[in-house]
């Protein structure tokens, strides 16, 4: 079975302070990620922090897009996570990096619904042996030393 959705987590930082800060500027780059890449948009809503700093929370059929700004310090969280085939969630970084200019980007690819096999879903248990294995080898030496006595 293939994965469900994709997620994709940015970090954007450098941004401008009056561009994260500005409400209009960030819902119409928003908005332009979604018409850029065929999304169909549900419900938007946003919330402006005092004294900066801004939410903005966009609903979609396919999933949901978010930003939460951090101006004060050149901040921004970009978090896109879409459902099938209905787009790549990487083709949005252009755009993006393009109507908030960050100075440096860190992405974050998670894929979301994977089942996997049953082998894969169980956690998986590192047991290092190697002090086993010198208590073992100190013993033998131990034996060796009062034999040879």
């Amino acid at each position: 079975m293939k994965a469900l959705g994709k997620q994709l987590a940015v970090d954007m930082y450098g941004c401008n302070f009056d561009i994260l800060n500005n409400l209009e500027l960030v819902k119409t780059a928003l908005l332009t990620v979604i018409e850029d890449a065929g999304l169909t948009l549900l419900n938007l809503s946003y919330h402006r922090f005092e004294p900066q700093g801004l939410t903005v929370l966009a609903l979609l059929t396919e999933g949901h897009l978010s930003i939460n700004t951090h101006p004060e310090l050149g901040y921004a969280a970009f978090d896109i996570f879409v459902w099938g085939d209905y787009s790549r969630p990487d083709t949005f970084l252009p755009t993006l990096r393009r109507l908030l200019k960050p100075e440096k980007t860190k992405t974050t690819h998670i894929v979301r619904g994977d089942f996997g096999s049953q082998k894969d879903m169980k956690p998986r248990i590192k047991v290092s042996i190697a002090p086993l294995r010198r208590v073992r080898n100190t013993s033998v030496k131990v034996w060796r030393f009062l034999r040879n006595k």
